[in-house]
């Protein structure tokens, strides 16, 4: 399995678990909710039927459970109004020091709100012409109750946000340590029979200096030179210097014709002058010749690779378009990751270092412009431009 489908799976399993913890909370919540509300309904009752009965109290009532009830509520706000809609008492109603200013419209207006949302209870009496309203509202306990599940909900989005970042991050300097250890041991490995092989090209020479093998021999060892030490880059900061792009596609194109199939065309379009960008060349070319390789394969060994190098607006723009199968519309998304390939044969790394050496090493961007099976594809990098 690739990585980046343990990725995808590991972010799926998150957002789910973050989604029940979500609904398992907003469910317990709601039932405290509503229980505590039952509660308060059934305290405002008892309230309510205390003050029916202070208001219907004679000289002989004993009043001490009335009033313990009465003042026993010290957290549920809590209005009196008589059948005029005139307040008449009021308990547990917090106001700043504006509203305190004009205190009776404010709990006037607060009644309002109570009434028009069904929190209050009538209190009848005797003779059922006059009246009285109690009017009240959740506690304070209860509104924070009620927010709490929003409250949670997202602190556990941002732990799912923190955790996939904290995980991407941890991948990716991972594959940073392979991949500078990798390069760097290859170039090592490569460095003792290159140089052996440059040794034995040598000698070939002098016994035999008019073979026109030993020419192309000669260029082959110095490409697996050339291969050694862009490897030896990996994982360090080259310093760029400025180059000419247009011999860096050239380079590209005179390798890329030794080495592929006559049936495979591949086109220059570059400018009449020198385009000069701050880049290291070697890097640069790897990049390319990555890219038309992906090409060559895509056409599967025949077809037209275009290379087209222009200026816009202060950047350097370089396109490689193929005419072969197109890469897949879910695909497009992955073929910059480490390990993601579509090809039988073939470790997933070279578009990945591509990126690297193109946005790390070279602050640009690369990227599919365009993609359509059967057609082709487009890849455009982009890079800052430095006339001479």
């Amino acid at each position: 399995m690739q990585w980046t489908d343990r990725i995808r799976q590991v972010k799926i399993l998150l957002v789910i678990a973050a989604v029940i913890i979500a609904v398992v909370s907003l469910l317990v919540s709601h039932y405290l909710v509503r229980d505590l509300q039952r509660e308060e309904r059934a305290k405002m009752e008892t309230w309510a039927e205390a003050l029916r009965a202070l208001n219907e109290a004679d000289e002989s009532t004993d009043l001490t459970l009335v009033l313990n009830v009465i003042q026993g509520n010290n957290t549920i706000p809590v209005i009196v109004m008589d059948s005029a809609g005139t307040v008449t008492d009021y308990r547990n109603i917090h106001m700043d020091e504006d509203t305190a200013e004009d205190s009776d419209a404010y709990v006037s207006a607060y009644a309002q709100r109570m009434l028009r949302s069904g929190d209050y209870i009538k209190i009848e009496s005797d003779d059922s012409v006059d009246y009285q309203l109690v009017c009240y509202d959740e506690s304070t306990l209860l509104k924070r109750l009620t927010q709490w599940p929003y409250v949670q909900l997202g602190i556990v989005m941002i732990f799912v946000v923190v955790a996939i970042f904290a995980l991407l991050s941890s991948k990716k300097a991972e594959q940073n340590k392979v991949w500078v250890g990798l390069s760097k041991e290859t170039a090592h490995q490569l460095g003792t029979p290159i140089s052996s092989l440059m040794a034995w090209v040598e000698i070939l020479k002098e016994q035999y200096p008019d073979d026109e093998l030993i020419p192309e021999m000669s260029q082959d060892v110095r490409r697996l030179e050339r291969i050694a030490e862009r490897f030896s880059k990996i994982g360090s900061l080259p310093e760029p210097v400025d180059s000419s792009m247009n011999e860096v596609l050239e380079h590209v194109t005179a390798y890329m014709d030794r080495r592929t199939s006559k049936k495979v065309e591949i086109v220059r379009r570059l400018p009449d002058h020198d385009v000069v960008v701050k880049m290291n060349a070697s890097l640069f070319e790897w990049v390319i010749e990555n890219l038309c390789k992906n090409a060559v394969d895509a056409m599967e060994g025949s077809g037209r690779i275009v290379l087209t190098l222009l200026e816009e607006s202060g950047k350097v723009v370089i396109e490689v378009a193929d005419n072969g199968k197109g890469i897949r519309k879910k695909d497009l998304k992955n073929v910059f990751t480490p390990g993601f390939t579509t090809k039988k044969r073939g470790w997933g790394l070279g578009l990945s270092l591509a990126r690297r050496i193109v946005e790390e090493y070279h602050h640009g961007r690369i990227f599919v412009k365009q993609s359509e099976v059967g057609v082709g594809t487009t890849f455009r990098i982009e890079v800052k431009g430095n006339k001479c």
